[in-house]
């Protein structure tokens, strides 16, 4: 699979001035971690669950979250188990020369995981791993161990995704502990844990908020300042971080707007005013802000709970040309001793030794996504991506 796989080779060739790499569930670790893009969730209630895969692969979806938890009713789990059950089966005859997105399950409680890896049967192959609730250390081991035991069981490999969203996270007095719990928890895994998600919605309601869809995560200072102490202690950039992924966009309709839209008119051409306006009377200019935020405070990806966050998600992963050719400047054999350039675009500064680890994280989401030629910007391949 790749990402912009959908669009057709006429037009990638239009867009990119290098193309989204091709990977597999089988890639290493650290490119799926980047590749994960918008990560899609869907209850496993759904009676076509299975049709429903193959239709998100058809319009750029590479990652999937079939959720057990909080979408559906506690009285429902059995069911939905045996429905998911059901649907790999249906999957695996279906599809069997298909590429399928990443599939992960979220389930509630460690001893799901070794008992669906072992209904599943040889469907368990088209499974990628698990997303792990509520994590923190003393919550989080269990998980860990029990995924542990149901890969080797079944020789499959299977990652973790533990999704941080406990209140101790969130109140101050025990955010510290709970982090460095956490640090601990996934740094003993750290070869299972594929990417930590950030569980917003449950902050919102330990205080009882919820964020309006002209308001982004960061406008809710308590949420960020969380976003911020996350990224701190489990994002860094030294080598002992994770993949943090981006909070949840909770709207997809018309919504009564109170302030200005706030996406401007200069990006779009006259023939993608028409883009503008859509996005706009769907509340997607806070999503993309929002996105914007997310990038600009570490967070690579994003959990989405509708089809049409998608290709926002990804049409703004793609690196533009001008920070790759940053990237490779500060990246040069003959720059190892650091130094100051001006860039190549001659409108900034790039510092050799503090623009390091930013330059290789782009280059890593420039393999993954793209680099869009030099004459095309997010608006372009949004338009790209959104399924005809």
């Amino acid at each position: 699979m790749r990402h912009f796989g959908h669009v057709a080779p006429e037009v990638r060739e239009r867009l990119f001035h290098r193309e989204p790499c091709d990977f597999t569930a089988d890639s290493p670790a650290r490119v799926l971690a980047a590749a994960l893009g918008a990560t899609l969730y869907s209850p496993a209630t759904r009676p076509r669950l299975a049709d429903d895969i193959v239709k998100q692969t058809r319009r750029g979806v590479v990652s999937m979250v079939l959720c057990l938890e909080d979408s559906i009713d506690d009285a429902e789990v059995p069911d939905a188990e045996a429905n998911l059950v059901r649907q790999f089966g249906l999957l695996a005859e279906q599809c069997a020369d298909t590429e399928l997105p990443l599939l992960f399950i979220r389930v509630r409680a460690p001893e799901q995981i070794p008992d669906l890896v072992r209904r599943l049967g040889a469907s368990v192959r088209l499974l990628s791993g698990f997303v792990l609730p509520k994590f923190t250390e003393e919550r989080g081991i269990p998980f860990l161990e029990s995924l542990t035991s149901a890969e080797a069981a079944s020789g499959r490999r299977l990652f973790a995704m533990p999704v941080l969203e406990s209140p101790d996270l969130l109140y101050r007095e025990s955010r510290g502990e709970t982090l460095a719990g956490i640090f601990r928890a996934v740094d003993k895994y750290r070869d299972r844990v594929l990417a930590l998600r950030l569980g917003v919605t449950d902050f919102c309601s330990a205080y009882g908020l919820r964020r309006a869809p002209d308001m982004t995560a960061y406008d809710v200072q308590i949420v960020a300042s969380v976003i911020a102490d996350v990224v701190n202690v489990l994002g860094r950039a030294d080598g002992t971080g994770f993949t943090v992924t981006g909070p949840v966009w909770e709207y997809f309709r018309v919504q009564e707007r109170m302030f200005k839209p706030q996406l401007r008119r200069s990006p779009f051409s006259p023939e993608a005013e028409d883009l503008r306006a859509a996005l706009i009377e769907h509340d997607m200019d806070g999503l993309l802000r929002e996105i914007s935020l997310d990038r600009a405070n570490g967070l690579l990806g994003k959990t989405c709970i509708h089809p049409s966050h998608v290709p926002p998600v990804h049409a703004l992963s793609v690196v533009s040309h001008e920070e790759f050719s940053d990237a490779q400047d500060i990246l040069r054999p003959d720059r190892c001793g650091g130094g100051v350039l001006r860039s190549a675009y001659t409108n900034k500064m790039n510092e050799v030794k503090p623009h390091r680890a930013w330059a290789e994280r782009t280059l890593q989401r420039a393999e993954v996504f793209g680099v869009a030629n030099e004459d095309i910007g997010f608006v372009e391949l949004l338009a790209a991506g959104i399924p005809g």
